[in-house]
């Protein structure tokens, strides 16, 4: 789809070289019946070189391509009305070209606003220094919760202050939904002071996708789709997601096992290899049940949550499920997951994922 986008761009390009050509008189153009003049026969060689630009830039995800596909649309799009009975049928791949480099703005603006909120939560945190985990740190924890601590490596590591997941996965929106869609995440949470920041892009077909922004910051979730990085499809905010939002950061402490220790998240236990977590921050409060086996590792996470932030929303359990670990600077956490809800129509799991790359204290 791409290349035959670029095609359509480059050869309507070229073909604005046509009014170059004859408003210089370098030889007759038979399809231009119109009179040209050399200066317009400027503007018609500028739109070439535009859309050339454009094409270029637009093959190498420039940031701007988008600004330069614009410019040349127009300017190419009042060439055609100055000439239109010869030029008319150019407005077609104007208009194509222009819904192009309006997606890419949307994906621009899009971006920037992930990096400004990114930057801000990133700002927000401190460091643990040199503080190590270290047995006496984890000796009132619940049973389960130390082996789990001793069997990923985590005892006497550092204290991690932030961590960056780069994840890819496969999505279904809806219950019914049986083609799976590709996706690619990037995650950054923060632990001194919670919250983190996670950017999904997914792709439905070769036309359509979606861009979403999921963030728990200062206590609160938010939940931002948009359709092509153009419309809204969700802009949510309210109670009901600030508790699924702690709840989701709680269950991903397997990706952050010094989250264990921190002073917003109490602990109880329930059998030998069973513990529930309990989290409160500023006015927001969730559990969520983590279970382990005999060998310490951690296997699901299992949470009452908010399907949707509607005013009728219910309560389901949500479960997180390991399929595979890996070893990421030295801690051993699980590499691939499920989600699922258990619904009253039965179970959905609609969401596949995969961690690629994991990096502690690395901030950007």
């Amino acid at each position: 789809m791409k290349i035959s986008f670029l095609l359509l761009v480059v050869l309507h390009g070229l073909i604005h070289l046509l009014g170059f050509i004859k408003g210089y008189g370098i030889r007759e153009v038979q399809a231009l019946t119109l009179p040209i003049s050399r200066t317009m026969g400027l503007l018609w060689l500028m739109a070439t070189a535009l859309f050339l630009l454009y094409a270029v830039m637009h093959f190498t995800n420039a940031n701007y391509a988008w600004l330069a596909g614009i410019l040349a649309v127009a300017l190419s799009q009042i060439l055609v009305l100055l000439f239109w009975k010869d030029a008319k049928f150019g407005t077609v791949p104007n208009v194509i070209i222009l819904l192009v480099c309006l997606v890419s703005l949307g994906h621009f603006r899009f971006q920037q606003l992930v990096e400004q909120e990114t930057s801000r939560i990133l700002a927000q945190n401190n460091s643990f220094g040199d503080k190590i985990i270290t047995e006496e740190a984890v000796k009132d924890l619940p049973e389960p919760v130390k082996n789990w601590l001793r069997s990923s490596g985590a005892l006497g590591k550092p204290f991690v202050s932030v961590g960056k997941v780069l994840q890819k996965a496969s999505m279904k929106m809806k219950p019914d939904q049986n083609k799976w869609m590709t996706a690619s995440a990037v995650q950054y949470t923060t632990l001194s002071t919670p919250a983190f920041i996670w950017t999904v892009d997914a792709q439905m077909n070769s036309i359509l996708g979606f861009q979403g922004r999921d963030k728990f910051d200062n206590g609160k979730g938010e939940m931002l789709i948009k359709l092509n990085s153009l419309v809204n499809v969700v802009n949510a905010k309210g109670e009901k997601l600030d508790e699924g939002s702690l709840q989701r950061y709680l269950g991903e402490m397997v990706w952050f096992p010094s989250l264990a220790l921190s002073p917003y998240i109490t602990w109880e236990q329930v059998n030998d290899t069973t513990a529930k977590a309990t989290m409160n921050y500023k006015g927001t409060s969730g559990s969520g049940t983590f279970y382990f086996n005999a060998a310490g590792d951690f296997t699901r996470f299992s949470a009452m949550r908010y399907q949707g932030n509607e005013p009728d929303a219910k309560r389901h359990e949500w479960i997180m499920s390991v399929q595979d670990y890996k070893v990421f600077e030295g801690i051993k956490v699980p590499s691939k997951m499920t989600a699922t809800w258990k619904l009253d129509a039965g179970d959905w799991t609609w969401l596949e994922l995969e961690i690629v790359v994991l990096r502690y204290d690395e901030r950007r």
